[in-house]
């Protein structure tokens, strides 16, 4: 089989303006197991809304973007529903900003030859195909925007910005960005470990051949940034979807804020989406409200749902887009803490 044979039907981004979950959920609040707590997650994301004083901060981990999950994001960030984004670095650059070059993501099978793929060049996520050749000019696209810029540490929220305005210069290549609607938005994108990702080999290539005055990326400063926006809100709510480092930091602004002398509250609402189990120690399976023991979560409003992020994550924003509470919030353009 040929590659362009495999790489033929394009991974579709679900639209959640298109169909209205409340009635799905007021279903799922009279029954039982993760159906009544989605429910109960898409009303403490209500609250979060409805909270005038509060910052809402979304993590991401996992292949979201690459299974059709990021016209979600994007719509959160142009209502108004979410106004601060930690993410690992491949949802960013190997998914978001990937297609924003015009690249796509195909439909796959798990079934497939994986020693074929990798003669054919074709990189699988489970069901789902990637061109390593597009990949390979992401990661050259991520040197060429790094050989740019004067030398010196950056935040991965300044690099990601820089990459946003890349794209408005040279022009957006496919319909919607996160990348692009977050910098138009003021929505600050945080990548704690950034190189692991697309992002990595282009600035390793950048490094490699610019050995002196070369762009590294301060993942100190990111925290340090985050714990800056902890200062500045009144209250806070956490959106988790996954887990991993972008959980862990987001959690952790609370702490490093007393550290800095700043009495600031625990996370005010919290709603984590995951299929990790926490009987093994991981971060990404620890419960909300193990959290509150490390005084990082409030429980008075924390919700987990254990179940896959392709099903929840469109029926609770679907649910919140909906109900409309979001058309009173005010864009916080957090992103203007930074750029003065």
């Amino acid at each position: 089989m040929d590659k362009k044979d495999l790489l033929t039907k394009p991974i579709e981004q679900i639209d959640i303006k298109s169909f209205d979950a409340r009635p799905i959920m007021n279903g799922f609040r009279s029954m039982a197991f993760q159906a009544r707590n989605l429910a109960s997650a898409a009303d403490v994301y209500d609250k979060m809304l409805e909270d005038r004083d509060c910052t809402i901060m979304l993590t991401l981990a996992g292949s979201l973007f690459s299974a059709g999950l990021k016209h979600v994001v994007v719509d959160m960030i142009e209502n108004n529903m979410v106004d601060v984004i930690v993410s690992t670095g491949a949802i960013i650059v190997d998914q978001d900003f990937f297609e924003a070059l015009g690249f796509k993501h195909f439909k796959g099978s798990p079934f497939a030859e994986d020693r074929v793929l990798q003669e054919l060049s074709i990189d699988r996520i489970y069901d789902t195909y990637i061109d390593e050749m597009d990949l390979r000019v992401c990661d050259m696209t991520v040197a060429e925007i790094a050989d740019t810029l004067p030398g010196g540490p950056y935040s991965s929220r300044q690099f990601i910005e820089c990459m946003a305005a890349y794209l408005e210069n040279k022009g957006l290549k496919t319909e919607r960005s996160v990348i692009y609607s977050a910098y138009k938005q003021g929505v600050p994108i945080f990548v704690p470990a950034f190189s692991d990702s697309s992002a990595g080999f282009g600035l390793v290539y950048h490094q490699w051949h610019r050995r002196n005055g070369h762009v590294t990326i301060d993942s100190v400063r990111d925290f340090r940034e985050l714990a800056e926006m902890k200062i500045a809100a009144k209250d806070t709510g956490i959106i988790i979807v996954g887990g991993g480092v972008p959980k862990n930091f987001t959690q952790d602004v609370v702490v490093a804020a007393d550290i800095l002398g700043e009495k600031k509250p625990m996370h005010k609402y919290a709603i984590q989406l995951t299929v990790a189990d926490e009987r093994d120690g991981g971060l990404s399976g620890s419960t909300l409200k193990e959290a509150c023991s490390w005084g990082k979560v409030d429980l008075r409003n924390e919700q987990m749902v254990y179940g896959e992020a392709t099903i929840t994550l469109p029926l609770l924003v679907s649910d919140a887009f909906h109900r409309g509470t979001w058309k009173q919030r005010k864009p916080e353009n957090l992103s203007s803490l930074f750029n003065k």
